[in-house]
């Protein structure tokens, strides 16, 4: 079982910016692995302390051959082109949307023996690194997408909200 539960599209931590992490201690480090442990058991391919309920800026992230990794306060100084592609998050499970983002961007943060991280991204990899900071920053996908994508994630979420609670407020049989 997944040490955390994966907050979803409703609940009000994620809409709240993350604070800086101030110090990287054993803590940070058990956050992290609890939070990795959780990434593998939702097969997603990043996941935002905010998700997990803790106001702090790091996330953790497992694309391609590089093994579980954690980024604390991540910072993009450099994006350009566009890419498009199709996205999801673990925050609004089961919905994707076609995303327009940067193709390339370069983010900065720390690791957690605190050294500094610099890595040059393109296409999935630097989608990955925005929609997680995206989450730091307090955003959703549901924010990026048009107002007739938009109004149509939300009557889905409406539906799936009102069919879990069944008629009266009652979780359906």
């Amino acid at each position: 079982m997944a040490p955390f539960r994966i907050r979803t599209f409703g609940d009000p931590v994620l809409r709240r910016r993350a604070e800086e992490v101030t110090e990287i201690d054993g803590r940070v480090a058990h956050l992290a692995e609890e939070m990795h442990a959780t990434l593998k058991e939702a097969h997603g391919l990043g996941l935002a302390a905010p998700q997990v309920g803790v106001g702090r800026r790091l996330f953790v992230y497992e694309i391609g051959e590089s093994g579980p990794r954690t980024m604390i306060n991540p910072v993009i100084d450099e994006a350009d082109g566009e890419w498009e592609h199709e996205e999801g998050c673990l925050s609004v499970p089961g919905l994707y949307f076609r995303i327009n983002r940067p193709k390339h961007v370069h983010i900065k943060g720390l690791d957690l023996d605190g050294n500094e991280v610099s890595v040059e991204a393109d296409e999935l990899e630097a989608t990955l690194y925005q929609h997680e900071l995206d989450h730091l920053d307090g955003r959703l996908l549901l924010e990026l997408l048009d107002a007739d994508q938009r109004k149509t994630a939300m009557r889905e979420l409406r539906r799936r909200s009102e069919g879990e609670a069944g008629p009266g407020g009652q979780p359906p049989s």
